[in-house]
């Protein structure tokens, strides 16, 4: 297995829109960041006003870092994200469908299970690095351009985690995040396994996370009942790791929920893919 999953990620990361995603999460933070620089603390003081602080609250230190630059971008850029990776995602299987080669690379000894485990995992993989990527390039260019300080957490109540406790907290937001991702890349692959055209799954993924997306945020009582039972609610639990205090069990159940339906789409593709009649 360990040379199939080898000739996997060389399959994945020889075709050019693996890097898709990572070219184009380089160029947007760089001009983001250098924006957010140019407009100075115009940022934090909309903040400010938004949350409507009374005039005599007084902020002490550099609440305009690096950090909070990158909270910033992680919230602008996160729908985005989900696109990125099903160009990969979806391409998996699908890919090999329309290049005709399934035939041949299911006569090798390697079971169905096996092959479509090892893809699996490097869309896993694969994921995990473009989340990283997007995290780490914008905390690393955000500490360059704008120093280090406390983070200005914006919700219904404005929290300031001091920076001491930022780094371990980006730490869990990093990991949360790609466990979130890991169910959109899931939703992608199985799409990849029910056609011949990659183009399928990239429509399909986006068209439900919008869906599920209206559905989990618009303010209607009908759709509350149903919002647990979407993916999409608990796609922003990396959020929670920069709340004041973080709520751990809603942290938990969030998890708990992205990872069960993770292995439902994987289960679901594995059933349909190993009773699938391969045709070319």
């Amino acid at each position: 297995m360990t040379r199939i999953l080898g000739y996997e990620f060389l399959k994945t990361f020889r075709k050019w829109r693996s890097y898709i995603g990572f070219i184009a999460v380089g160029a947007v933070v760089p001009l983001v960041e250098i924006g957010l620089k140019a407009e100075g603390g115009s940022i934090l003081n909309a903040v400010a006003e938004a949350k409507n602080l009374p005039p005599e609250f007084m902020i002490f230190g550099n609440l305009f870092n690096g950090y909070s630059v990158t909270l910033f971008i992680m919230n602008s850029l996160w729908l985005h994200i989900p696109f990125l990776i099903s160009l990969v995602a979806g391409d998996q299987l699908a890919g090999e469908s329309a290049g005709g080669t399934f035939r041949l690379l299911l006569t090798r000894p390697p079971s169905r299970s096996e092959i479509l485990f090892c893809k699996y995992l490097v869309t896993l993989c694969y994921t995990a690095l473009l989340v990283m990527f997007l995290v780490g390039l914008s905390l690393g260019l955000g500490i360059v351009l704008l120093g280090t300080g406390d983070l200005a957490v914006p919700g219904k109540q404005l929290a300031i985690v001091s920076e001491a406790e930022v780094p371990w907290r980006f730490c869990l937001a990093l990991l949360l995040a790609i466990w979130s991702m890991w169910c959109v890349a899931s939703l992608a692959f199985f799409f990849s396994s029910l056609t011949e055209n990659s183009i399928g799954p990239i429509i399909g993924s986006m068209a439900v996370i919008i869906v599920f997306l209206v559905v989990s945020n618009v303010p209607i009582s009908i759709f509350v009942a149903i919002r647990p039972f979407l993916f999409t609610t608990y796609l922003n639990v990396w959020r929670h790791a920069m709340e004041q205090p973080i709520p751990w069990s809603a942290v938990a159940s969030s998890a708990a929920g992205l990872g069960a339906f993770s292995a439902g789409f994987y289960i679901v593709t594995w059933y349909h893919f190993v009773r699938k009649d391969i045709l070319s």
